[in-house]
């Protein structure tokens, strides 16, 4: 059930990726032409571009954490017994959660800090601009959380341990599940 969550919430995240970088290419090139061939401007463009590029990597970053595709390596990790690799799991997934924290806590901070602040054009609350720590934030906890859960009920397999991918076009082989 949360599996298929996470998955739609993941499919949902990069098809807003993909929005923000098409309005992102509309603004900026739009921008250009209107500079060199009309001699004015989309006042919006470059901080709206700025802002939608921001929370592109911030959303960026839970798909890829979904996905597997952060970069790692597992030169040792790869070859331990079963039982080093779910203590490396655990310890690394621990750490990622104490990130995730700061993360948070910081991005909080900084929205609460900025919450009347507005920003030079568009005149919106800086404290959208921060939420991107903070949504991205929870949204890698929960991920990490859920693969914690499945580590500790046997849903997650051997090969899911390691965590780290060859390459995007290699899809993570999934054994059944360990006993």
């Amino acid at each position: 059930m949360l599996n298929t969550l996470i998955n739609g919430y993941c499919k949902w995240l990069s098809w807003l990726i993909a929005a923000s970088l098409a309005v992102m290419v509309v603004l900026v090139f739009g921008n250009v032409i209107m500079r060199y061939g009309f001699n004015s401007g989309i006042t919006v463009s470059e901080e709206l571009s700025r802002w939608l590029f921001v929370w592109m990597t911030f959303l960026g970053a839970i798909v890829a954490m979904k996905e597997g595709a952060h970069l790692g390596s597992d030169t040792l990790v790869s070859r331990m017994p079963l039982a080093i690799k779910k203590v490396f799991f655990v310890a690394g997934h621990g750490l990622m959660l104490f990130v995730c924290w700061l993360l948070f806590r910081g991005a909080w901070e900084q929205a609460l800090i900025n919450l009347e602040t507005t920003s030079a054009v568009m005149e919106t609350s800086m404290a959208i601009f921060y939420a991107c720590g903070v949504v991205t934030a929870v949204s890698i906890a929960l991920i990490l959380v859920h693969n914690l859960w499945r580590m500790l009920t046997g849903q997650l397999s051997e090969a899911e341990l390691i965590g780290v991918r060859e390459s995007e076009e290699e899809p993570i082989d999934v054994p059944a599940p360990l006993k």
